[in-house]
């Protein structure tokens, strides 16, 4: 029997306000609240609770055999809490149906898997309390930020108690394979690896809008697919916001359970679908992720400007700690968002067009400077406060 695992990634940034040079020093409130809360409240009237609602209806008709998984950051959580409380009460109604997982990330959504183990560690320790205090659950799965993945990392959250990871089906890494296996790490063979499918995630998440895909010719698309398990991996906002209800999205996922458990497909959550058996391990020397056609993190990292700025933010880790003051980490934590250093890509041609959708600067060079300007009062702040500490 063909499975389908639906994961769907949330997340909200704390957007920066813009910041002048001539604020640095002077002002150290970096969020422009205002279109936080404006882009939060619009996508949860669009997105989130319509969503919601949807999925909870499809679970209760089908008796919990349609099942789905969510990652929802520490970031879009707050921000939930602040401007639309509404929203983690209809996630509530979802967790009590006992056919959603939750999952474990990074609280902040950030790239700290890349550059500060003991942050990482922190991170992830911190997105797990918080999805107990939000939900009552213990997350069991761990997803990493913009599903960046490999050995190491792997290892690390291994460490930390988690045997299954989610990342992408990445070619350069995968061959000849297929993605719709379990893998394992090949240094923890107890840890096991689902694999997002692209092509058919990004049917649904990017070429939706006038392709004329129903549910069931996407039913027929799973039960063509070679292997185990079809991993659907996508961001939430993909429904209302960056497929519009004119789309039909909402009517297609209305359908798509009923079309799959018809068609003889089951739905598991990803510690489900972890029980499969496994069939080779796979070897991940270098970083992978979901993003463009490298599936590398060059998205973030890939320019002397986004390395400037993570470099510079992640050499206050140890001042950090030696001064340990709740706001200074509340600020570190939200500095590090990986959409901050997103913004900054310079990578045009065949992947710009997704690059600046999602960006609200005119330019890379000012998502830096604006960026830039924040972490310099940020430093100033814990420099001055480090040195009271000697």
């Amino acid at each position: 029997m063909k499975k389908l695992c639906f994961y769907f990634q949330i997340h909200q940034p704390d957007r920066l306000r813009v910041f002048r040079f001539f604020d640095i020093g002077k002002d150290s409130h970096y969020y422009d609240d205002f279109v936080n809360r404006t882009i939060l409240r619009r996508i949860a009237q669009k997105c989130y609770l319509p969503m919601n609602k949807l999925l909870l209806d499809a679970i209760k008709e089908s008796d919990g055999k349609f099942k789905v998984a969510f990652s929802i950051t520490g970031s879009a959580l707050e921000q939930f809490e602040r401007y639309a409380p509404e929203v983690v009460d209809s996630f509530r109604e979802l967790a009590a149906t006992g056919a959603v997982e939750f999952l474990c990330e990074t609280c902040n959504h950030s790239l700290s898997s890349l550059k500060s183990e003991n942050e990482f560690k922190h991170q992830v320790l911190k997105h797990k309390a918080t999805i107990e205090k939000y939900f009552g659950v213990t997350p069991v799965t761990f997803r990493n930020t913009e599903l960046i993945y490999s050995d190491s990392i792997g290892k690390t959250v291994y460490d930390l108690g988690f045997k299954t990871v989610l990342t992408e089906g990445a070619k350069h890494i995968l061959g000849w394979k297929s993605p719709n296996y379990l893998y394992t790490n090949e240094s923890k063979s107890a840890q096991k690896l689902l694999l997002r499918n692209y092509v058919l995630s990004d049917d649904i998440a990017f070429r939706f809008a006038g392709s004329g895909l129903t549910a069931e010719k996407f039913v027929a698309k799973v039960n063509a697919e070679e292997g185990d398990i079809v991993n659907l991996f996508m961001d939430y906002e993909t429904f209302g916001e960056h497929q519009s209800a004119e789309s039909g999205i909402f009517e297609f996922m209305k359908a798509l359970p009923k079309a799959a458990l018809a068609a003889g497909i089951k739905f598991v959550t990803p510690a489900e679908a972890s029980k499969i058996k496994p069939i080779a391990p796979l070897s991940v020397p270098q970083p992978i992720s979901w993003a463009d056609e490298e599936r590398d993190v060059t998205a973030w990292l890939g320019n002397e400007l986004q390395q400037d700025a993570f470099n510079k933010l992640y050499s206050l880790v140890e001042k950090l700690s030696i001064i340990d003051r709740a706001d200074l980490w509340a600020d570190f934590g939200r500095l590090q968002e990986s959409d901050h250093f997103y913004y900054m890509c310079t990578k045009f041609f065949s992947d710009g067009d997704v690059h600046k959708y999602f960006n609200p600067y005119d330019t890379p060079y000012e998502a830096f400077i604006n960026y830039m300007n924040v972490l310099s009062d940020f430093i100033i702040r814990v420099n001055d406060e480090y040195a009271t500490k000697n």
